[in-house]
């Protein structure tokens, strides 16, 4: 039940609709820009700039007096249930929590406070615009503990290209406009907001909010050389990522075609609000739920810090909700019974014995992430696969990714993760990102892609059966060492959560396909087929992967996506006639059943171009992109592909056009910035060129930065193993340091 709102009582005093107070904030933010600056703001990074190297900005480029943020509690007056959920959230404590702290102390420490505005644009932005951020400021932060709040994200006015690192323009902070629609500074009395709810409205809502670009004006982001030292360095692309996704419909190439999501359609769903809040909508077809301010995502461990454990749980819930399949897909003998693939398991009849070798296969599939898996930072978030074999006495015959007595997990468990290293081949273990020079590996799984990990290990010859098979993946927001670096190694134990799982019993002897209407969570056997052969692809296994393919096909011939895969592997397998042969047989059977152009049309057309390119025929390269670029405008990949065609045709204009879109898509992105540096330089725009061609020298990977990576690989055996595509887990269990494994489902603290 809803708790009613209070009534309008608390007030503030009373706000002219007029001009007057904004001609008198514009005076009295003058007046701020003036004294911080008398106090000694440090311009380190170029006078005139005061926010770099952030890339968040203010409307005037002046600062603004922290008061004029108005702060959550005046909010939460009307929106209780926003409040609530806001408070408990991870931008309520986007700035004060421990793990957060403890990095940009240590930026602040090694390289000078000034240096983190490059994080506080999206971790804290009344400091970066109130002009605190500076070696001896006076300005009293009372704004800290309240983060990213209701007032940042609800007064910004537009959005710059999409570079991350708080790509947004800081407007005015108000609540309410005047009749001429012009912001009214600061707060104005409850009774004048309910009197013009359309003025409040038009004060504290921009349609650009309800994008994805929105969000991405600060889940993207990049180090660039004024932090490195060095040069500019790719960091979070969430965005990117989400933008080459099946849901955000920008793209064809996708193995999967799903419908439309945006960042917020998951992160801020609608919900059923607890406590009373003016955001509820009423009326006729109205749904009496509210827009989540919880942000839900990965970040178990702020909430499990402050005690939110209402937080806590509906972030288990979250990751648990449809992110992840787990496949028990298959088993092959391996050693001296070395025999084909038993697959996929539960739709098949097999033998096993006691003393045999096995390898069992785990297809994950990453269903739901609008995103990679994991996403972010890597780095010191952790995911991994748990993998356990037990006989029916309770022995454990092989076991990967467990906890070990002190937290850490085992070095050789399959985990979702990368390694930042220096240019020494140094780990940086506690995120010092603005020290990296290399990824020494990244493993990570993109939406609607998979992979596939393979243990090997050896059935003891007294093995009673059944036995039970678990796979899992288990997921903490930080790694037990980084915890210990910031708390120190004594505190509570912070949560693992089960994203997902699958667990089979198999019986030494005979073993005969599941019982039809076995309840289980597994995929559709097509799609079981399907994702095992996109792991292949993945992993380089082009004969194998063409084979699944085809098996997927045959369970599923009214796809002819499936089709247009196969044809993909043919691709990468280099085998360029057959590809062509499939998808043309793909595009027959997708325009016999609609001429009107489709996702997988679309895909068939972009692979067939890659076919014609490879094959020499470049105006039927150009027709088929044509197509795809005009049914997917936002697609990069067929763009880049068109620009790149129409230079080798000397269309040097038509050229220029494709990649300039693509850096209208991504500003980052490296072909247009070579591309384009070679095309301005043909049509004679020296300046164009030159610009172009700087962007591309910065960005650009650093070939050098093989030499650390190495290093590091070469030094870390358990880590080399990881970085390898195609690899087993083998012998991967010294029991006698194991502990006990998570529960089975939500969360262990």
């Amino acid at each position: 039940m809803v708790a009613a709102l209070p009534g309008a009582s608390l007030q503030t005093e009373p706000a002219q609709l007029d001009t007057a107070a904004q001609q008198g904030f514009a005076q009295q933010r003058a007046a701020y820009t003036q004294q911080i600056n008398a106090q000694g703001y440090n311009y380190r990074f170029g006078k005139g700039h005061a926010f770099l190297p952030s890339n968040a900005t203010t409307d005037t480029g002046e600062f603004l007096p922290p008061g004029s943020f108005p702060d959550a509690k005046y909010c939460a007056h009307c929106h209780q249930e926003s409040y609530h959920e806001w408070r408990e959230s991870l931008h309520a404590a986007s700035f004060k929590e421990p793990f957060y702290r403890k990095n940009v102390d240590t930026i602040i420490r090694e390289r000078g406070m000034e240096y983190s505005r490059h994080c506080e644009g999206c971790h804290d932005p009344v400091a970066l615009f109130s002009g605190a951020i500076t070696a001896g400021s006076k300005v009293k932060r009372r704004f800290d503990g309240d983060g990213i709040t209701c007032s940042v994200c609800h007064s910004i006015q537009k959005l710059q290209p999409m570079y991350g690192l708080g790509s947004y323009v800081m407007g005015v902070p108000a609540v309410m406009v005047d009749e001429q629609g012009k912001p009214i500074p600061g707060t104005v009395p409850f009774d004048q907001i309910m009197a013009h709810p359309d003025r409040h409205s038009a004060a504290v809502m921009k349609d650009f909010y309800k994008s994805p670009e929105f969000c991405g004006s600060c889940h993207k982001a990049n180090l660039p050389r004024s932090v490195t030292n060095y040069k500019w360095l790719r960091a979070i692309g969430l965005y990117d990522e989400w933008q080459a996704t099946s849901v955000a419909q920008n793209s064809p190439l996708p193995f999967y075609v799903k419908d439309y999501q945006s960042c917020q359609s998951c992160h801020m769903a609608r919900v059923q609000p607890a406590l009373a809040d003016y955001g509820i909508k009423t009326g006729a077809g109205a749904d009496g739920k509210i827009f989540s301010h919880r942000f839900l995502g990965g970040n178990t461990s702020t909430p499990f810090f402050y005690g939110f454990d209402e937080q806590v749980a509906k972030t288990a819930e979250f990751l648990q909700n449809s992110t992840l399949n787990v496949d028990l897909f298959a088993i092959r003998k391996a050693g001296a019974d070395a025999g084909e693939l038993i697959a996929p398991l539960g739709n098949t009849a097999y033998n096993l014995a006691a003393g045999e070798v096995l390898q069992t296969y785990v297809v994950i599939q990453n269903k739901g992430a609008a995103h990679s898996l994991i996403p972010e930072q890597r780095d010191f978030f952790e995911a991994w696969v748990e993998f356990e074999v037990t006989d029916a006495s309770g022995r454990v015959i092989t076991h990967s990714g467990y906890l070990k007595p002190d937290g850490t997990l085992d070095e050789r468990a399959h985990s979702f993760t990368n390694r930042l290293v220096d240019k020494e081949a140094r780990y940086l273990d506690d995120h010092q990102i603005w020290d990296r020079r290399a990824v020494a590996y990244d493993a990570t799984i993109q939406h609607g892609r998979s992979t596939l990990v393979r243990y090997e290990f050896q059935l003891p010859a007294d093995a009673k059966g059944p036995l039970t098979i678990v796979a899992k993946v288990n997921y903490r927001h930080f790694r037990e060492d980084y915890i210990d670096y910031v708390l120190g190694p004594k505190h509570a134990a912070y949560p693992v959560v089960e994203v997902a799982g699958r667990t089979r019993t198999v019986q030494l002897g005979a073993n005969a396909p599941d019982s039809p209407g076995t309840k289980t969570t597994d995929n559709p056997l097509w799609q079981r087929w399907n994702n095992f052969a996109i792991a292949l692809l993945d992993q380089q296994q082009y004969v194998d992967s063409l084979h699944a393919f085809e098996h997927a096909a045959a369970l599923r011939p009214e796809d002819p996506n499936i089709l247009v895969s196969e044809g993909v592997a043919q691709i990468q397998w280099e085998k360029y006639a057959d590809a062509r042969t499939v998808l043309e047989q793909a595009l027959a059977r997708l325009q016999a059943k609609s001429p009107a152009p489709q996702p997988t049309t679309a895909r068939a057309l972009y692979y067939l171009s890659v076919v014609e390119a490879k094959q020499g025929h470049v105006a039927e390269q150009i027709a088929d992109l044509q197509q795809v670029v005009a049914a997917y405008p936002r697609g990069r990949d067929a763009r880049r592909d068109l620009g790149f065609a129409y230079y080798q045709q000397g269309r040097y204009r038509e050229a220029v056009e494709q990649y300039v879109a693509v850096q209208a898509i991504d500003p980052d992105d490296l072909a247009a910035h070579y591309n384009l540096a070679r095309l301005y330089r043909k049509l004679g725009e020296k300046q164009k060129a030159e610009e172009q061609a700087a962007l591309f020298k910065d960005k650009q990977d650093d070939p050098l930065t093989v030499i650390p990576a190495l290093q590091f690989l070469r030094t870390h055996p358990a880590v080399s193993n990881e970085s390898v595509p195609f690899h087993v887990h083998s012998d991967v269990a010294p029991l006698d340091t194991a502990k006990p494994t998570p529960p089975p489902a939500g969360t262990q603290g």
